[in-house]
């Protein structure tokens, strides 16, 4: 299985995490990682009652924007937050994000 492949986070640019952060379903997502911390994708699944290549799409996108972070163990895939890493460079945006509540996604 190949690789999973997380920039660095010294050339994530702050547009591409912002169009990471600008779907309902990605907020919904690191919103569950601050929560549970490491998890798969059918347990996003599950709670946000989403088809598992739908998940797989959007965590696709947030970890490939530096937000997230996997590692494969045996056919499963985990993922975590990023908080330490973005919040030294992005200081407050995860905090703002966590501020919103989701009736107002």
């Amino acid at each position: 299985m190949k690789p999973l492949h997380h920039p660095s986070i010294d050339t994530i640019p702050y547009t591409k995490v912002l169009h990471a952060l600008s779907e309902p379903n990605r907020l919904r997502i690191i919103r569950c990682l601050r929560e549970s911390g490491e998890n798969n994708c059918s347990t996003y699944s599950l709670e946000l009652m989403l088809n598992k290549s739908t998940v797989s799409h959007h965590i696709k996108i947030l970890r490939e924007a530096g937000l997230i972070k996997g590692r494969i163990e045996g056919k499963e895939h985990y993922y975590s937050l990023r908080k330490d890493e973005i919040e030294q460079k992005f200081p407050g945006l995860l905090s703002s994000v966590f501020a919103v509540k989701d009736e107002d996604l």
